[in-house]
């Protein structure tokens, strides 16, 4: 299952550099996750300084 950001999100892009197939981009006021890109490996959560992100 794809991982999602939540509302935590302080959109720094720590998640979008290390991102090994680009799903994530920058969004209306935090950076989303392309469900249909994501294979979810979880390279994005261990980034995150404010855990934001997590299995969806």
């Amino acid at each position: 299952m794809a991982y999602i950001i939540t509302d935590a999100c302080v959109s720094c892009g720590a998640c979008a550099d290390q991102c090994p197939v680009s799903a994530i981009a920058e969004g209306d006021g935090k950076y989303e996750i392309n469900p249909d890109v994501c294979v979810s490996c979880g390279a994005c959560a261990d980034q995150c300084p404010v855990s934001a992100i997590e299995e969806g």
